[in-house]
């Protein structure tokens, strides 16, 4: 595949968290944070350093941790979790359910190390129904940033939510998609690219590959809408409605199992504005072998090169 477009390497995504949360420690008293003995990989150890006194390690007991951050809520904190994807959403499910998402508490969760770009961790802490998860919690909002620009700002708007949060984070150096001062909301999408034909429609880490399969596609004559879709919920529903109005096809690309995330999201909004035909690249229904993250991207089908094929398939369908 011919690609000329250059994104720079940035941050990971876990790192840019613990930036913010730095900052936020700075200017915030009532930012608490708390891990589940991850914190060097999470990235939280940077306020813990800082702010001895405001962050707490309490062992690995996600659940507990989970319980803990909303009794800090309750009292009027704003407590900041992490671990790892794969352990806070599926060992701490029922406390999030009861404890944060049921009385609608100001917890905010963060799931590092999130998809199968991990890597070589294995299936046991690559999480990948981590997003179907948190949507499934009433009164969440779920968030899945591109680029470390993207997770600093995202990680100052949960801070301002009056409600629960989740931030998906990921463990490799993401590219850079956005500007520093990049025009962050929830429930907002940024237009990367303009185009006519398709739109493609992604989060975390496909983002740049959907640019750089969006160059291939012009270079053939085909220019496709590139939508940052970061906040699954609350979703952009303008933001599907007039794409699929106005390019009359999408693909849907993410990392995450094909069912419950953001491609879900997607076809529910579609549907009920303006049905079109949908392509979507993603894990589909199954979980990733062990290996480097670039070769797993690219054995389970999430890359530029498998968006360009969706593009192509979801066109011809139109």
């Amino acid at each position: 595949m011919a690609q000329t477009l250059a994104l720079p390497l940035g941050r990971a995504t876990r790192e840019a968290y613990g930036d913010a949360l730095l900052v936020l420690g700075t200017v915030n008293p009532d930012v608490v944070v708390i891990d589940a003995d991850l914190a060097k990989s999470t990235f939280s150890w940077t306020f813990g350093k800082q702010f001895p006194d405001r962050f707490f390690n309490i062992g690995i007991q996600e659940a507990n941790m989970v319980g803990v951050a909303s009794g800090l809520a309750s009292s009027g904190k704003i407590p900041f979790i992490s671990s790892f994807a794969a352990f806070v959403l599926c060992k701490g499910f029922d406390q999030l359910r009861m404890g944060a998402a049921y009385p609608r508490l100001n917890v905010k969760v963060a799931g590092s190390h999130g998809g199968i770009s991990i890597g070589e961790d294995g299936v046991s802490q690559q999480s990948v129904e981590d997003v179907a998860l948190a949507c499934a919690l009433p009164g969440f909002v779920v968030c899945v940033p591109a680029d470390e620009h993207a997770m600093r700002a995202a990680v100052h708007a949960a801070a301002a939510h009056d409600g629960p949060v989740y931030l998906r984070l990921g463990r490799p150096k993401a590219p850079i998609v956005h500007e520093p001062a990049v025009p962050f909301a929830f429930g907002k999408a940024i237009q990367l690219r303009d185009g006519d034909a398709l739109t493609i429609v992604a989060n975390g880490l496909l983002v740049s590959e959907a640019l750089l399969a969006a160059e291939e596609l012009s270079a053939h004559g085909i220019e496709a809408r590139v939508l940052d879709m970061h906040t699954v919920k609350p979703l952009d529903r303008e933001a599907i409605a007039r794409a699929a109005r106005e390019t009359e096809a999408l693909v849907v690309a993410e990392e995450h199992l094909h069912h419950g995330g953001l491609g879900s999201a997607v076809a529910q909004a579609a549907s009920l504005a303006a049905p079109v035909p949908i392509e979507y690249v993603d894990l589909g229904d199954q979980y990733a072998e062990s290996g480097k993250p670039g070769d797993l991207m690219k054995k389970y089908g999430m890359t530029a090169a498998a968006i360009v094929a969706a593009a192509q398939r979801v066109i011809a369908r139109r």
